[in-house]
């Protein structure tokens, strides 16, 4: 059984570009969501906890984030939730990734113009290269990727991770 979730947030740390065992491309980047509330009795708005998700995308999407996509920018991710348990000798967490489908900047603090990139143009008989896409190949690359076990080298991104209750501001930077 998969979830699907839909996310909107800030991207945390610098999307990292990488190529799968199949040459496919892979795109990945933390992103911290959070939401606000009305206090009816403070009649003010309140800021909740942030969240924090791995996000991944594959192939032409990866190609497409990589170029467009930077730290900081206010986005909205939609795709398959997997949550994965970890441990090694000194802690253990939980994992929650998003194996996208869909992203984009959030129209609510962006406007865009939209550019067609070269493989999306093309007719299917025009693709070549790692662009030229079967449907069963996508979903074997996001099942091998669920699949492994790995654990995740963040020393190059920028990632720090953040105890929400120490660093309550720590959402507010990103904003800025």
């Amino acid at each position: 059984m998969s979830d699907h979730i839909t996310v909107s947030g800030i991207i945390g740390t610098v999307p990292r570009r990488s190529v799968g065992k199949n040459g496919a491309p892979i795109t990945s980047f933390r992103l911290a969501s959070r939401q606000s509330h009305l206090d009816r009795a403070k009649d003010e708005w309140v800021e909740d906890e942030s969240s924090w998700y791995s996000v991944t995308t594959f192939r032409q999407l990866a190609t497409n984030a990589a170029s467009s996509l930077s730290k900081g920018q206010h986005v909205i991710v939609s795709g398959r939730l997997v949550i994965r348990t970890w441990s090694n000798a000194e802690k253990s967490g939980i994992d929650v990734d998003i194996l996208a489908d869909a992203l984009g900047h959030d129209l609510t603090w962006y406007t865009t113009t939209p550019v067609r990139s070269d493989a999306s143009s093309k007719t299917p008989a025009e693709q070549t290269g790692p662009e030229q896409v079967e449907p069963a190949e996508s979903a074997e690359s996001a099942t091998a990727y669920e699949a492994e076990s790995r654990q995740i080298d963040r020393s190059d991104d920028g990632f720090v991770p953040i105890d929400i209750d120490a660093d309550q501001d720590a959402y507010a930077r990103l904003d800025s």
